[in-house]
């Protein structure tokens, strides 16, 4: 931004404080000190560190100038710098350049009507259903990982390993380990591969389509009134689809929002109410051919994102959040850039989840020698049994701590076993979307927020989620409701 006159109080402001602080920067920067100021001023953490530890004398008082300047503001200075450059280009753009009488192409008309709640909502829910409920529900979920487990594990890779595993181990509880009912290949290698691998890429593969035909920060647009009321702004909309993906990386994304307030909030929500991929789709596989237990369990979950939401940003401190974005055009998604970024993250994740997997199955191996996991499953058959549960739902919920998606699958179990019946499933679903995070989540959970807040919201999780599910089988039971 290149230095001018201003006119009005707020730009002044903004001036004097570049000046001020341009002054007080005396060491050598990779950038000039108008360039070190402003980005101060917005905040950056990284330069803000940068000029802590070169400018210590004069630290302290840059803060008090940044401090006393964003008092001028009810909007974020980046925010107020954002409209500057903007008027400034319009500025440029009204002298140099002559414009014809403006045509809506067709392309900006459909851009237009998706961010309309009108037609926008519709298309939303249409998106959910084409993309979320029939390509990844039913496609990746139902047809590829039957066909996998089926056809691959079932008839070759199990049966191979359980025979190899009796031949070359001889002792039982060191076979347990690789082809015991929790081990290595029997359970880590089957839910990595024939589950969890096909319905991620399957979910990477609908996000990229989504974001690289422009549709992302138009869906932001849309839902940014709504989430104002739980105290967040579209831009959360990018961590928040993350989320179906993965929630670990999308809670590290929340840095992008700009206060503490709404990544205190977006944490919640991740950690409480939004389904990984790999989570996602095995309860949709459980589901598909119960729509009124779908449509139940859809409900809540999305009653309790918003109440909980809602709630949090009523008793947080902190001003509204401010959203602007720039939207790029709408345009057909290019097959390479689709297929590169599903790869990248489709290598990522599984190379991020594979060793947990291992090390799941591995202290879940050591917990059942030691007997420290069947005393937490007893612990758990309480309030298992309380919402309505068989008793051995309670190993869903313990190892679904380690993975989230072992849980979902430890239901998937349950149900291909006939040990639930439709009210079970719908309130083991909810209560199993709202549990404890997975342990990658927790811990990214404490690393971004602290431990005092990772370790609060997690117990908040642990009483609310149960807390729910017992409400949920009350009034199912109460009311009859057959699902």
């Amino acid at each position: 931004m290149e230095k001018r006159d201003y006119k009005g109080p707020i730009e002044n402001s903004i001036e004097m404080a570049i000046e001020k602080i341009e002054n007080l920067l005396k060491s050598d920067y990779y950038l000039s000190g108008r360039s070190i100021a402003i980005l101060l001023l917005q905040e950056d953490e990284e330069i803000r560190n940068l000029v802590k530890e070169k400018d210590v004398a004069n630290f302290d008082r840059i803060e008090d100038i940044i401090k006393d300047t964003k008092l001028h503001y009810a909007n974020p200075i980046s925010y107020e710098l954002a409209i500057e450059r903007q008027d400034e280009v319009k500025d440029i753009l009204g002298r140099y350049v002559k414009f014809e009488k403006d045509r809506i192409s067709p392309q900006e008309k459909l851009s237009r009507a998706l961010m309309n709640p009108l037609f926008g909502i519709p298309a939303l829910l249409l998106v959910l259903y084409l993309g979320l409920y029939k390509f990844v529900g039913q496609f990746g979920a139902e047809t590829v990982v039957n066909f996998l487990e089926s056809s691959i594990f079932d008839k070759y890779v199990t049966p191979f390993s359980t025979v190899l595993a009796a031949r070359i181990i001889p002792w039982i509880a060191l076979q347990d380990l690789f082809i015991g009912e929790y081990g290595i290949v029997t359970m880590a290698f089957r839910y990595a591969f024939a589950i969890i691998l096909p319905i991620t890429a399957v979910f990477f593969l609908f996000f990229s389509l989504l974001e690289d035909s422009g549709y992302l920060p138009r869906l932001a647009m849309l839902i940014d009134r709504t989430f104002k009321k739980i105290g967040l702004s579209g831009r959360a909309v990018i961590p928040m689809v993350l989320g179906f993906g993965c929630a670990t990386m999308a809670t590290m994304v929340t840095r992008i929002l700009p206060t503490k307030r709404e990544r205190i909030i977006a944490t919640l929500l991740l950690a409480l109410a939004v389904p990984c991929s790999a989570q996602l789709g095995v309860i949709m596989a459980l589901l598909q051919h119960n729509p009124k237990a779908l449509l139940v369990w859809a409900g809540v979950i999305l009653f309790i994102f918003l109440l909980v939401g809602y709630l949090t940003s009523k008793i947080l401190p902190g001003e509204r959040p401010s959203f602007y974005m720039e939207i790029p055009p709408l345009r057909i998604p290019s097959l390479s850039n689709v297929m590169i970024k599903t790869y990248v993250r489709v290598k990522w994740y599984f190379l991020e989840i594979m060793p947990l997997f291992l090390w799941a199955s591995v202290l879940i191996w050591i917990g059942r020698l030691t007997r420290v996991f069947d005393l937490l499953i007893n612990l758990l058959k309480g309030p298992v049994s309380a919402i309505g549960l068989p008793p051995e739902a309670s190993k869903a919920f313990l190892f679904g701590f380690f993975r989230r998606d072992y849980g979902a699958a430890g239901l998937y179990d349950l149900n291909a076993h006939n040990k639930l019946d439709g009210v079970q499933l719908a309130v083991a679903c909810v209560a199993l979307t709202l549990f404890l995070p997975c342990i990658a989540q927790f811990l990214m959970n404490i690393k971004e927020r602290g431990w005092k807040t990772g370790l609060g919201i997690s117990v908040f999780i642990l009483v609310f989620s149960f807390s729910v599910a017992y409400a949920l089988n009350i009034i199912l039971r109460s009311l009859v409701v057959v699902l």
